[in-house]
């Protein structure tokens, strides 16, 4: 299979990291508090995630790609991670909205473990807060940005069978497309 490198941490990994910003459940009253970090070849995705005060998610998030991304040639997203044991959503929008329509793919991980994870792009479900949404296929000839998430939920409510409130923290080497 033949793959392509989008973002890797190992090259220029000053310029990536100042891509990547924290979106956190305090934008509705929640106290989780994430940042995104350099490390030892890696994006650091760290901090600590809160269900008070109805929260229960911390993420990060690059800002919009000055042009789109024209990803339609590839099959989907593969992920260099090393994690802690939780349940996380790979985040891909197609649109230019900061709030808008997504297309999420939850992924496990094995604490302490690098593992390449395989994102098909048919499996991504499109959701809107959470909630799925039916009408929205991925068009993926106009990517805007990237989001990694650790959530207490899943969709719809449904709760990720694997999260844990406290500290986490998941590293990621790079982010490339296959087919």
């Amino acid at each position: 299979m033949a793959a392509q490198t989008l973002i890797d941490f190992s090259q220029d990994v000053f310029t990536q990291v100042g891509m990547w910003g924290a979106l956190d459940d305090v934008v509705m009253g929640g106290v989780s508090q994430s940042r995104a970090q350099v490390g030892d070849s890696a994006l650091l995705f760290t901090g600590d995630v809160s269900t008070a005060n109805s929260g229960g998610f911390s993420s990060i998030r690059t800002r919009n790609f000055e042009r789109p991304l024209d990803l339609s040639g590839w099959n989907g997203v593969e992920l260099q991670v090393r994690g802690d044991g939780n349940r996380y959503k790979l985040f891909i929008r197609g649109e230019e909205r900061w709030d808008g329509v997504a297309h999420a793919h939850s992924f496990d991980t094995t604490a302490g473990e690098w593992q390449t994870i395989r994102l098909p792009f048919r499996e991504f479900v499109a959701v809107f807060r959470a909630k799925t949404v039916s009408d929205r296929p991925l068009d993926t000839s106009q990517i805007y940005a990237f989001q990694l998430m650790l959530s207490k939920f899943e969709y719809d409510g449904e709760l990720n069978p694997r999260f844990t409130p406290g500290a986490f923290r998941l590293e990621m080497r790079s982010l490339a497309v296959y087919r």
